[in-house]
């Protein structure tokens, strides 16, 4: 299923802007229609009531009173009907009696009688006839006076006042509510646009100045505008950002005296480390003669000593990778000579190590880097995985043309999952009881730091047999 991109913050403002104008009219439209629509019904309504009841009161009742009188009462109130030609109903005990000969009694209910015998100032209800004209009809019950109180007669008069034109006025209303609320809408849409703006600037002013940040640039800062939540995040980044600056600042600073001291004494080490291999070797070569336990003695110093002197090469190498020193001599190299040579150098051409070299495959590389790098696979392949070592060379097209893949194989137990993340780190080791091995903990570290140079990649893997694969991904054609 697909799923749908999130609206972004723009178009969330101003809809969120858009929906409260939009219940605002809404809302606003209602009230207004609810109160003048009372207050036109409540205005006909009292008008109607208060002219039939002095109506009523200026009619002369005889009683009892006959059908023609009823008729007569009945057909004179429909003449004097206000605020609109009224359809006026009597009643007088059986007798029934109406101002239009047209016009039933449906109007008068049950429910407006009763109220009106209850009532005795009157009752009034809202109808509608067959074709769903609204209508107000009045009952109003004629009384007499008699010793200062108001006795009923008996007769009981009902008018029926059509709405029409109120119902005309209050649907105009609605319909001018309508047509102004899609404009009012509309028109929102023109502070929802400043509004949101004015939200958003400091916003994407934030995210180009975080962008910033995550370039290296450490000096970046934001404008503060104003004194509002924004301006305080805004300056909460400029102080993030100054601390930040000054934090590395600090780092750098301290990791050039580290690369300095370790490119310094590597440097100072070299030249009595070079006297003191010279002196080894030649005591190496009279070891035989000696007692065991000095020649014991003597094999260890050598052995020591070409260490510390592998270790002293290595941070050298390493220090100029750190100050960018490192320089690429390319030439046009044979790869099947080029890994030829590296293995016979280092005397791994006893059939411990096995290739699959396609001949012909020429690569555009540094061939003494490219050595290292071979030299420290094959030689980490020998010291920690097993023989036999297995070298193959492919050739394969990349987005950026085609690309060298080197792969060395070992036939070892592999790496465990937990050394995977760290095997090209500094000085780590896999067996922390290990601290006394041949190397020197930087050559997997050289090798990446060459292999980039180069403008390639180095993975670390387990095959899918056991034994460790190591994968170098480069171009053929690499530039200095």
């Amino acid at each position: 299923m697909r799923r749908i991109a999130p609206l972004g913050l723009r178009t969330r403002l101003i809809a969120a802007f858009l929906l409260v104008a939009a219940i605002c009219a809404v809302t606003t439209a209602a009230l207004t229609y609810q109160k003048a629509r009372n207050a036109i019904l409540k205005q006909t309504q009292d008008t109607a009531v208060s002219s039939l009841r002095e109506q009523i009161e200026q009619q002369t009742t005889r009683l009892p009173m006959t059908q023609d009188q009823l008729q007569a009462v009945v057909t004179e109130l429909g003449k004097r009907g206000k605020p609109h030609p009224w359809t006026v109903f009597g009643e007088y005990g059986s007798l029934r009696a109406s101002s239009s000969s047209a016009a039933p009694f449906g109007p008068v209910t049950d429910t407006l009688r009763r109220k009106v015998r209850e009532n005795r100032y009157g009752a009034f209800q809202r109808v509608e006839n067959g074709s769903g004209d609204p209508y107000l009809t009045i009952g109003i019950a004629a009384v007499f006076p008699h010793g200062g109180v108001a006795e009923p007669t008996g007769a009981v008069y009902f008018a029926s006042v059509p709405l029409t034109d109120e119902s005309r006025t209050v649907q105009a209303m609605v319909d001018a509510a309508k047509q102004g609320a899609v404009p009012a809408i509309a028109l929102a849409v023109i502070p929802a646009l400043l509004a949101a703006r004015s939200v958003l600037r400091p916003v994407r002013d934030m995210r180009r100045a975080a962008q910033r940040l995550g370039l290296g640039r450490l000096d970046t800062r934001i404008e503060v505008r104003g004194a509002d939540e924004l301006a305080g995040l805004a300056r909460t980044f400029n102080e993030t950002a100054r601390a930040l600056e000054h934090s590395v600042a600090e780092l750098r600073e301290a990791e050039v005296r580290a690369r300095r001291f370790a490119s310094d004494v590597s440097h100072e080490l070299r030249t009595p480390l070079a006297g003191m291999l010279a002196v080894t070797e030649v005591l190496d070569e009279d070891a035989e003669q000696l007692d065991p336990d000095t020649a014991k003695a003597l094999r260890l110093v050598s052995a020591e000593t070409g260490k510390l002197a592998v270790l002293v090469e290595d941070l050298m190498e390493i220090s100029r990778f750190d100050a960018r020193a490192a320089e690429l001599n390319l030439d046009d190299v044979d790869l099947a000579v080029a890994v030829g040579k590296t293995l016979e150098r280092r005397h791994w051409d006893d059939g411990r190590v096995r290739t699959d070299l396609p001949p012909g495959v020429r690569a555009r590389l540094d061939p003494r880097r490219f050595d290292v790098v071979l030299a420290n696979l094959v030689g980490n392949a020998l010291r920690h995985g097993g023989a036999p070592v297995l070298i193959t060379v492919r050739t394969g097209p990349g987005e950026d043309g085609e690309r060298l893949l080197v792969e060395v194989a070992d036939s070892g137990p592999g790496i465990a999952p937990e050394v995977l993340p760290h095997i090209f780190d500094r000085f780590f080791k896999a067996d922390a009881a290990r601290t006394r091995s041949a190397g020197s903990g930087l050559g997997l570290a050289i090798t990446l730091e060459n292999v980039r140079l180069h403008g390639g990649t180095l993975r670390a893997a387990n095959g899918p047999f056991g034994g460790a694969v190591f994968t170098l991904d480069m171009p053929l054609e690499a530039h200095a």
